[in-house]
């Protein structure tokens, strides 16, 4: 039988990886959109043990709404890394630190 602790230490690992991800990534804008992605997964399966072990489906009810956001994030995100890489023939973050061309 899987516990809760289960799912929570498998939620805190993924966590520890998106975290990490974003601070240690100083280079690639699209990695850091996908550490930001991990960080939201790892809080959806929070919602989602606590909703299953608890026999409350509020908890399912707010992982669509972090899906919602994830997925315009994404999108928001993927359309300025496009408009950036147009502009400056690279998404790396120390190129693109200022806003002037």
């Amino acid at each position: 039988m899987i516990t809760l602790f289960d799912f929570l230490a498998l939620s805190g690992a993924l966590f520890a990886i998106g975290l990490a991800g974003v601070f240690l990534n100083r280079k690639n804008v699209i990695l850091l959109l996908m550490c930001v992605e991990l960080l939201l997964l790892a809080a959806n399966f929070n919602f989602i043990a606590f909703a299953r072990f608890l026999n409350d489906i509020s908890g399912q009810v707010f992982v669509f709404f972090i899906l919602t956001v994830a997925a315009a994030e994404a999108s928001i995100g993927l359309a300025i890394v496009v408009v950036l890489f147009r502009n400056r023939s690279s998404i790396n973050v120390d190129d693109i630190d200022s806003l002037k061309h």
